[in-house]
């Protein structure tokens, strides 16, 4: 059963999460403030972060900064009911997976939370497959009906992100930070330079690769 944890600092909106999780098979844990939420991350096996960001104590933007120090790929959903383009961004940028405007739809939500699961078990397992792809990150392999396309490891390790957390958004700042190690504004055009040559070298129609303007970069698979 996996284990979702939620810090939410409203006590109803967190008991209406905590009922519809349970009824939809998981086992939540709660925590009232980002403080709270860190400790109980730190001390249990979770498998999911659902965080609000307005909270007493530790907000959820530091919060999840804080988790993924420690965990780089666990999945993390943001609920607010800040619906601001920057609040986004800000969101992406410390680390969420997804983002969710209050007043929550909770069939949503609940897709939401299957679909990050599911990425979630490639990037444990390090292989992604959809329809002639396969992606094989031990190896920094990718291969196209049984076809190897040759890539390089940054080529490689980008496309991997994309691919395997399809239909999420990444920022430029976001990519940078994470497949080269850099934070600087300055060097957001190697994101793109990279981008172009993945779509050069790769002919497809099992995914594309879309520009989302303004923010950046997410894969769409067909």
């Amino acid at each position: 059963m996996f284990k979702i944890l939620i810090v939410e600092d409203e006590r109803h909106i967190r008991q209406i999460i905590e009922k519809r999780l349970k009824n939809a098979g998981y086992f939540p844990l709660s925590a009232s403030n980002g403080r709270e939420g860190l400790i109980l991350f730190e001390s249990e096996k979770v498998d999911l972060v659902i965080t609000d960001i307005m909270m007493p104590h530790v907000n959820g933007i530091s919060l999840v900064k804080e988790i993924r120090a420690i965990n780089q790929n666990i999945p993390i959903i943001m609920l607010t009911a800040l619906d601001h383009i920057k609040d986004k961004e800000n969101s992406f940028i410390s680390g969420a997976d997804d983002y969710m405007v209050k007043p929550v739809d909770m069939k949503e939500l609940i897709l939401r939370i299957q679909a990050l699961l599911r990425r979630y078990q490639i990037i444990n397992q390090q292989k992604f497959e959809h329809g002639s792809i396969v992606l094989n990150y031990k190896t920094f392999k990718c291969s196209i009906n049984k076809k190897e396309i040759v890539l390089t490891k940054k080529e490689f390790m980008l496309l991997f992100k994309l691919l395997s957390s399809a239909g999420q958004i990444f920022t430029r700042e976001q990519l940078m930070n994470d497949i080269w190690g850099y934070d600087s504004f300055s060097y957001e055009r190697t994101v793109d330079t990279h981008i172009k040559r993945i779509r050069e070298k790769i002919q497809t129609d099992d995914f594309q690769i879309i520009t989302v303007r303004g923010l950046g970069y997410k894969a769409v698979l067909s």
